[in-house]
Parts: structure tokens; sequence; C-alpha cells
């Protein structure tokens, strides 16, 4: 991973998230995320920091081997679009690291809605002027919980952290995911969120 912000990474200069921090609070909450999990998710990060790229292999990987996933990077017709995957590769590598390091403060929140944004008609494929389908379903959204959040332990394993240090690392990646999927879903329901 370079340490020049990846194309069309806006993090700190979105509009405001029509979610309250209250709301984020309650979130938060809501899937048990504490003090202890922000530790743990510090920890994950410094673990992590050197093995971005094969993470995203990994899941790269299985969208790749979905063809109903890999046709959300391709343009109607179905011709996949390579640009366009290697531009998002770099905003998701810089998203790992962000879910481990960033506080979830306003700014935090104004770009996980900016996130969700891009995944809606209102936002896709205009960062990257890709010419691909004008939206991801919102029921991707959700199942792509499991592999971003089962994927990861093998990763976690790999720096020689006891099992309860790894147990806390993935627990809280686990509630990060969710919390950040919960956010991004947001612009699909919109008042109705």
């Amino acid at each position: 991973m370079t340490t020049q912000p990846p194309s069309g990474y806006t993090y700190g200069s979105t509009p405001p998230s029509p979610v309250s921090t209250d709301e984020l609070a309650k979130l938060e909450a809501s899937v048990l995320f504490t003090a202890d999990d922000q530790d743990a998710l510090r920890m994950a990060g410094e673990v992590l920091k050197d093995q971005v790229d094969d993470v995203l292999d990994v899941w790269y990987g299985f969208v790749a081997s979905q063809r109903h996933l890999v046709a959300y990077f391709a343009t109607p017709d179905g011709t996949v679009l390579e640009d366009y995957l290697a531009r998002v590769r770099g905003r998701f590598g810089q998203w790992i690291m962000d879910t481990c390091r960033r506080p979830h403060d306003e700014e935090w929140l104004s770009y996980a809605h900016e996130i969700g944004l891009r995944h809606t008609e209102a936002k896709k494929n205009q960062t990257d002027g890709a010419d691909s389908v004008p939206l991801i379903p919102l029921r991707y959204m959700v199942a792509f919980i499991y592999p971003i959040t089962a994927t990861i332990r093998p990763f976690l394993e790999g720096k020689g952290h006891d099992e309860a240090d790894i147990e806390r690392m993935y627990q809280a990646w686990f509630k990060a995911v969710t919390l950040q999927i919960a956010l991004w879903l947001q612009p699909y329901a919109a008042d109705k969120w």
C-alpha cells in the first residue's frame, strides 16, 4: 500500500452525514461496540498494516469468482472494468486501515455516509467516471458482512498474538464491519432508515 491517498479518497472533505452522533452512539450500543473494541481495532491495525494487499487479494479473489458480484465492476454488457477495480481497491485498502485507526467522530460518520452513497444510484461510478451498472443492491451489502469478517481472522493470527487478543481483534472487526454497513445502508432507505 502506498503512502499517497488513493484516487477518489475524500476523507475529511465530505458533507455531513444525515446520521447524528446520537444515532451513531445508539448503533454502537446495538452492536456492543465499546472503548475496548476501539483499542482492539488499533491492535488489529498494527497487525494488518503490512498485510493489506494480501487481504485485498483474498477479497478480490472472492468477488472475481462470483459472476453476480464482479458484475458491479463491469459495464452493463458485462465487460469487467479493470481500471475501476484497481481504483476501488486502493480505497478498499485505505478503508481497512481507517476501520482500525479512525475515531468514530463526525468526520468518520460523514465519510461512512459517502461510502454508502457510492454504492447507490446517487453516486455509484461518479468518483471514478466508470461506465458500470448504476448501483449495488442492498442485499449484497448486507451479505458481504460475512466474507469481509470471516476472511480477516487468518491475517489477525499471523503476528504471534495470543488467542485472547486474536479473538478481541476479530470480534472488534466484526462489530466495526456490521456498524459501518449499517451506516452505508442509510442512503438506500433515507428517511425510513
